[in-house]
This record gives C-alpha cells, structure tokens and sequence, in this order.
C-alpha cells in the first residue's frame, strides 16, 4: 500500500492536506450503559398506591367489626322450642289415652292413639282385646266387632305366628307387635263427626333364637271414623289398606336379642298433632 492511498494523495510534506486520525475514546467494557426504564418507575409507584389502599380499607373494616362492649355481666339465655298445637290427654283408662279435645287435632291425636292401642299385644288376649273395643269404639260398633276378632284371633292363627292357643309365647322368646304412627290426614271434619287417616310402620314377629317368624316391618294407612259421644271420641267404624311402603333401606338387621331388648326397654309414646 503506498502513502498516497493511506494520506489521501501528495507526498509528505506536499501540498495535499494531511488527515490526523484522533485515537478513538476508551470503550466500556460492559457495554452501553443500561438506565432504568420510566415505566418500571410508574409501576412501583401504582404498586405503593394499591397497598395503601389496602391498608386503608382492612383498617376501617377493622373499626367497623369491632365488638360492642357488652351493656350486661349477664350471659345470654336460650328459649327451649315451645310446643304447639292442642295437649292430646290429660288422663288414661286402663293404659287407654281418653280425653282428646274437641277439635280437628284432637281428631287426629285420637286416631293415631288409637293405632297404636289396636296394634298393641293385648289384642291377643280376649279380656283386653274387649276392654280396648269397648273404650275405644262406639257400643254399636264395640258389638259388632267383638264376635269378629274373637273368630280372627284363634288357636291357628296365634300357632301361625308362633304363638301357643292363649296367645302365649314361648319361654325365653317375645312376640313383638308395635305401631309406629308416622303422620296424620284429615278426610273430612265436623263437631261431631271426623274422619281421619294415620299413616303408620308395624313391627310383628317373634324374637327368639329358634323363631320362624322374625320381627318384620310393614307399612298401612288406617282409617277412622270418629264420632263426638259423650266427651271423647269414638270409633264408629275403619278400614286399612296397605302402603305407603317406602324402600328399605341399608341398614344391616340387628339379631333377635338386640330387638327383644329395645322392646322391653323402649317405652312407647302419646301421639299428639
């Protein structure tokens, strides 16, 4: 390379102009120097007005929460629920609820009483299966009855049930029959005349290690005709049909021991509406 082409042409010391080359700045080893971007300083100064604001409003929901001091040292009292409708009885007749009110729900607290009087195990002995007719059902009706059930309730179908001819059963077993009324429908009312419908579960078999005739659930509707006499009501006549079932559920059966001993234990109840 010649030094016209380095200098730009003439000779040194010529006539041609001389070009001086200054030495270039140091250079930064780690680049052009970065500086902070505007918008990174916007956003730390959006994030310090949020957690002010934060910290203003749990500060007055604070405040709002606060507990009242309380006005009294006395601490605070509970009302038990309190019952409602009529009271079903006052008095009882050889173990019989009598003296329902007379009204609609005495009615119904009458018939579901009386379910479970009819279903109970003395209707399988003649004397108390009279005494119930005759307290429960109107003399017309206890008549006409009586001859009935003493038929149905013979020595075959007390052996059906495992029973001896007296309705007996035997030593070391219990025959269990209950009712359990689940609810109660008026058909029709007046003062002197109702009709009442009671939805209710039995339990009717035999506890015993040799029984062949288990404790069993079933499910009717029985239905009344009750007639104002005297100062209670009566039954003048009824029917039963079966269901409403609903469906068994999971519950695994308890042994015989275990259902004879719930039975003597469990006392039963006075049903009101």
């Amino acid at each position: 390379m010649s030094n016209d082409d380095q200098y730009g042409g003439g000779a040194v010391g010529g006539t041609g102009q001389t070009r001086t080359r200054l030495p270039d700045p140091p250079s930064d080893p780690y680049g052009t120097p970065r500086r902070t971007p505007r918008a990174s300083r916007g956003l730390i100064t959006v994030v310090g007005v949020v957690v002010l604001l934060i910290a203003a409003i749990a500060f007055a929901n604070q405040s709002q929460d606060t507990a009242q001091p309380p006005t009294s040292d006395k601490p605070p009292t509970t009302n038990a629920t309190s019952p409602t409708g009529t009271p079903p009885v006052t008095t009882k007749s050889a173990g019989i609820p009598k003296g329902f009110a007379h009204d609609e729900q005495g009615a119904q607290s009458a018939a579901a009483n009386y379910t479970v009087a009819l279903n109970s195990d003395g209707m399988l002995k003649k004397d108390v299966r009279h005494a119930l007719m005759d307290g429960l059902y109107t003399p017309e009706a206890a008549a006409q009855r009586k001859g009935g059930q003493d038929t149905a309730y013979s020595p075959a179908f007390f052996a059906s049930l495992g029973l001896d001819a007296n309705g007996n059963a035997p030593q070391g077993n219990t025959f269990v029959t209950r009712a359990v009324p689940v609810g109660t429908r008026v058909e029709s009312y007046g003062p002197a005349n109702a009709k009442v419908s009671v939805w209710y579960m039995a339990l009717v078999g035999m506890t015993g290690a040799k029984s062949t005739t288990p404790v069993t659930t079933t499910w009717k509707t029985w239905t009344f005709e009750l007639t104002w006499a005297g100062d209670d009501w009566k039954v003048a006549s009824d029917s039963q049909q079966d269901g409403p079932a609903p469906v068994p559920g999971d519950v695994p059966a308890s042994t015989s021991d275990d259902i004879s001993k719930a039975v003597q234990e469990f006392g039963g109840f006075t049903y009101a509406r």
